[in-house]
């Protein structure tokens, strides 16, 4: 069966070898409210839909009109195989229950690397933060990535509220993807107002990086088999 947990996703397991992000737009806070709870109900009433599925967790965006949906499978075949048997009911019963959803958009992933939490760190993190970063070409990505890893190490007063930080390679070879474990809103807007040091400077000028946004969310819905 499918049941829920707090618990926040473990983004470092390495049997997950397609980690999916996506997007719903459902318009209002309530709305959003809504929408986690028929998402809970729905998957709950089933079976878990596969093995391969390690985890699906739900996330309520700060501008109070979206969803972030983060899912992780052993591989894409295996996320193949439940579009075509088990998706479009679930799909269609929150439907019914929250009518007017928009859905953005699947992002397909694999995870480059981590700045992994402290050992003994037992923090939950109360924000979220995922930072898309757009490039002109897929080569760089990964020599962007140790840069900013190198330079969260070597400033760490200024990311004292940072759990913990992990990198994901669109497989489209357009962007990167920061999926960020905040102690606090608070925790990370003072990182944001922080005067910016050498390195950041560099990463922020790196060559090849046309751009990037980032949303804030805290975790509203975890599922796992049960």
């Amino acid at each position: 069966m499918s049941r829920r947990t707090e618990q926040h996703p473990d983004l470092t397991d390495p049997r997950v070898g397609a980690p999916f992000f996506s997007t719903w737009r459902v318009g209002t806070p309530e709305r959003q409210r809504r929408t986690v709870e028929a998402i809970g109900r729905t998957w709950e009433r089933r079976p878990w839909p596969a093995r391969d599925l390690l985890g699906y967790h739900v996330y309520a965006g700060h501008d109070g009109s979206t969803l972030m949906h983060y899912s992780q499978w052993t591989g894409a075949h295996a996320y193949e195989s439940f579009v075509k048997a088990h998706r479009q009911e679930r799909v269609d019963e929150i439907d019914t229950a929250v009518p007017g959803i928009e859905r953005v958009g699947l992002g397909r992933y694999r995870r480059y690397r981590s700045r992994e939490r402290a050992v003994g760190d037992a923090r939950v993190p109360g924000l979220i933060v995922t930072v898309r970063v757009d490039f002109d070409g897929e080569e760089r990505r990964g020599e962007w990535v140790d840069l900013v890893v190198k330079a969260l190490d070597d400033d760490p007063e200024g990311h004292v509220g940072l759990v913990a930080a992990h990198f994901h390679l669109s497989t489209d070879g357009g962007h990167v993807l920061n999926y960020a474990e905040w102690e606090s809103a608070e925790a990370y807007d003072r990182a944001l107002a922080a005067p910016a040091s050498g390195m950041w400077e560099r990463v922020r000028a790196y060559p090849g990086l046309k751009g990037s946004v980032g949303s804030r969310y805290e975790h509203a819905l975890g599922l796992v088999p049960g």
